[in-house]
């Protein structure tokens, strides 16, 4: 029987995900890169990789990709890295329920919906990993980020419920918080805002214009990292015998996670507001 241990890695185009399926080949895993787009999937297999194309906004997409897993792995898929999402820059008041709704269908519903398909095949083999790539935004909240905020702690929320659930049947569910970290999230936020953020008729039009300085600027945030810091958090989840239930990847996430616990929330929010 080969012992080849295979993953999939959604969101493999670019940043975290481009890096982890390099890492992770590298590391003698069998990788299998999903990506959205037609002409990442032809650039992904010209280096060598076998891929899929999975829209996780579209059920029959993911339930096709999850047959497809089935049959290319003979039903053993070892491990599912949940790295696809986006950011949807905004304030709350500006968010409408479509913008809101796309935000969640992609970093929630349809990460939840690949896990569950896949799943059976893990716990059927007693053995597997599933990591959500979540963020520091899981557990602390950034103005102008709050559907990205809200759809990070709900999956952390997901996650450690499937992970309490799963006890027992040699599945265990990581969560990836990372802080800034080098990649194009950025610029596919600042398409997200023109697309659905109405700043002329926002009354915060001023810090809008403060907010696309940011989003078009190409400087690291302070603290950056390269997406190998991420990949190194996925190897340990993967490897270990006893994976950590939460890896905090860069400064900011290390330092929010102890301060929100000892500081007093409106405190809190000030340290937020200063840094964001």
């Amino acid at each position: 029987m080969n012992s080849v241990k295979t993953v999939l890695v959604t969101g493999a185009s670019s940043g975290i995900g481009y890096h982890s399926i390099h890492a992770l080949k590298k590391s003698g895993y069998r990788v299998l890169a999903s990506v959205r787009k037609a002409e990442d999937l032809q650039r992904l297999r010209s280096e060598g990789f076998e891929t899929l194309q999975i829209d996780l906004d579209d059920s029959n997409s993911i339930r096709v990709a999850a047959e497809n897993i089935y049959d290319l792995t003979g039903g053993r898929l070892y491990a599912l890295f949940n790295n696809a999402a986006y950011g949807q820059p905004g304030a709350v008041e500006d968010l409408g329920r479509d913008a809101l709704r796309a935000q969640f269908e992609t970093n929630l519903f349809g990460t939840h919906e690949l896990t569950k398909e896949l799943l059976p095949m893990m716990v059927e083999a007693g053995e597997g990993r599933i990591v959500q790539n979540s963020s520091v935004l899981g557990f602390i909240a950034l103005r102008y980020r709050g559907a990205y905020n809200a759809s990070k702690a709900a999956l952390e929320a997901l996650s450690d419920t499937m992970r309490m659930e799963l006890e027992g049947t040699g599945v265990y569910v990581s969560i990836i918080e990372p802080g800034p970290i080098r990649s194009r999230f950025r610029q596919n936020a600042l398409k997200k805002f023109l697309e659905n953020i109405d700043m002329k008729k926002s009354r915060l039009r001023d810090s809008y214009k403060i907010k696309l300085q940011q989003l078009e600027s190409d400087a690291d945030a302070p603290f950056t990292l390269g997406p190998e810091a991420v990949s190194g958090a996925l190897l340990h989840a993967l490897q270990s015998p006893k994976p950590r239930i939460r890896y905090r990847v860069t400064v900011p996430t290390h330092l929010f996670f102890w301060l929100k616990k000892i500081v007093p929330d409106r405190a809190m929010d000030a340290i937020l507001k200063k840094i964001e």
